[in-house]
């Protein structure tokens, strides 16, 4: 288990400056194709001057992420998180060098270019990846490999969102499935790690700053329980339809690199 707190580490510092790479990369992007200019600052998109011309620019973005998932790797097709379990699940959590460099860029390229997506599918995959290979670097076993692979996973979002017990959390309940020390520690070490980097690196507060009034008494339980059933069946209609989706392209009779680009078109 040491060896594993030991490699949880550098996983963790891995994964802090990926995600810092990733987001600085996805400002880039979005400066580059919405306004013209060089910049890491984050910008709205409302302010850009492109016109009518702006529905091309998602369309554009998804052409060049399936030529990349065609010729480069099939791996960075998918949600990111489904991708990680696959990889545990069947794959021997054995993850290949060039998805932890092509899935970062992709991602950034289909967010940069106005795709309705989040940095935390990438993350989890791009973390996931770099601890995996780390794993093979050292010839570790298939167990020690999911616990770095996970705790890639869980690092890389304690660094995005600055949010180490609900990254620890999250990866436990689906990508580790047990609470046994010698898998656990490691993981809780790399998000810890990430996040202590963080703060130099993106900054301390929130990905989402927001003010927060917490009201109390019956009412407040009350009302907390009815947002919680609300979202919790407007998860699962998102979910149904995300997999209506897929299969629907799935009976397209075209090349799967194209389906980017037709979903791009109703963006």
């Amino acid at each position: 288990m040491l060896v594993l707190i030991g490699l949880a580490v550098p996983v963790g510092a891995i994964s802090a400056l990926v995600a810092k790479g990733l987001l600085w990369l996805i400002a880039v992007i979005t400066n580059a194709v919405f306004f013209q200019r060089f910049s890491a600052e984050p910008g709205s998109l409302q302010h850009n001057h492109l016109g009518m011309w702006i529905v091309a620019v998602p369309v554009a973005g998804a052409i060049v992420i399936g030529l990349m998932a065609r010729y480069g790797s099939e791996k960075i097709r998918g949600h990111g998180i489904p991708e990680a379990l696959e990889a545990i699940l069947l794959g021997r959590s054995l993850v290949e060098p060039k998805v932890a460099v092509l899935k970062p860029i992709s991602s950034a390229i289909s967010i940069g270019t106005g795709g309705p997506f989040g940095a935390e599918g990438p993350i989890i995959m791009t973390g996931g990846a770099f601890g995996s290979i780390l794993a093979q670097l050292f010839h570790l076993s298939a167990a020690e490999r999911k616990t770095l692979l996970v705790a890639g996973a869980a690092s890389g979002m304690s660094a995005v969102f600055a949010a180490p017990i609900a990254a620890t959390l999250l990866a436990v309940e689906l990508l580790l499935f047990e609470w046994r020390p010698r898998s656990f520690i490691p993981v809780v070490v790399a998000t810890l790690v990430a996040w202590l980097l963080r703060i130099p690196l993106i900054g301390a507060g929130p990905i989402f700053p927001a003010a927060f009034h917490a009201p109390s008494g019956w009412e407040a339980i009350l009302i907390a329980c009815g947002i919680g059933v609300v979202t919790g069946f407007a998860s699962g209609l998102l979910t149904a339809l995300v997999y209506w989706c897929e299969d629907a392209f799935g009976r397209l009779p075209i090349h799967w690199m194209w389906w980017p680009a037709i979903g791009a078109v109703f963006v």
